[in-house]
């Protein structure tokens, strides 16, 4: 009797001691919300002592791996979720995301395209898909994910900056344009968008708007060489004699795109 009685307290005991022991998702989840990445890895390891295929421990373990720059640790734990819900669509977009973050577009793509297969209406897949496809220099396909991207969010601006580049780059000069026009209208500030809406405009002929816009970015960087360089053949371009002034400015600090028309100064 007396044996049975110590058990049935042992067994007690073992019960107040188990959360202590083995940590719970709702502990992590709070120093994982909190920014404590360390802590979170530690109570999400720790309850997954208990229950290896708990993919939501698994799955926020690996993006605290993440923000602790612990590459291959979070891979395993992106790759383990698969093995137990092979339709898990985060699991492939954290492992692509984690390639994104070493700089390797190839997989990036890869993984990123076998999340958006999994969930095609997740906006983060899909864009970071399309941006993917640019590096890779699929830009056709880049184009596509990035409209799918841009109804999903239509006022989003990064994702009409990143599809005014790829339809630069697939000769769509108009649809680029019109791109960089709408990334301009929620971020006017971006000087990248404004300074290749320059280029276009200046391509096709616009050269007075193209000089506004190398105008508006030489006020906030006047050391943009290229933008000077640019400037000064727009305003050669509408009989503005102070390109030159310009064009000899940006040859003298480098730009090959100045000296390559300083011709039109002699």
């Amino acid at each position: 009797m007396q044996l049975i009685t110590m058990r049935f307290v042992f067994y007690i005991c073992l019960l107040f001691l188990l959360p202590s022991c083995f940590g719970s998702f709702s502990e992590g989840e709070m120093y994982f919300h909190q920014g404590d990445y360390d802590k979170a890895v530690s109570e999400f390891s720790k309850a997954l002592f208990i229950n290896l295929t708990d993919v939501k421990s698994l799955h926020l373990r690996a993006r605290s791996y993440e923000e602790l720059e612990k590459y291959e640790d979070a891979l395993k734990d992106y790759k383990a979720i698969i093995r137990f819900e092979p339709h898990y669509a985060q699991a492939y977009a954290g492992i692509g995301k984690v390639y994104w973050k070493q700089e390797d577009y190839k997989n990036a793509e890869k993984y990123l395209l076998l999340a958006a297969n999994q969930d095609g209406e997740d906006f983060e897949i899909i864009y970071l898909l399309g941006r993917a496809m640019l590096m890779n220099k699929n830009y056709k396909s880049a184009d596509e994910f990035l409209q799918i991207a841009k109804e999903m969010r239509p006022k989003d601006s990064k994702v009409y900056f990143y599809q005014g580049m790829a339809r630069s780059q697939i000769g769509d000069i108009l649809g680029a344009a019109g791109s960089f026009n709408m990334c301009l209208n929620f971020d006017p500030d971006n000087l990248t968008a404004k300074y290749n809406r320059g280029l276009i405009r200046l391509l096709i002929g616009y050269a007075e708007w193209a000089m506004e816009d190398f105008d508006d970015i030489l006020k906030v960087n006047p050391n943009h060489i290229e933008a000077l360089a640019r400037r000064g053949y727009a305003k050669l371009a509408i009989n503005d004699n102070t390109g030159c002034k310009d064009l000899k400015e940006a040859a003298g600090k480098g730009s090959i795109y100045a000296q390559m028309h300083l011709e039109h100064c002699e």
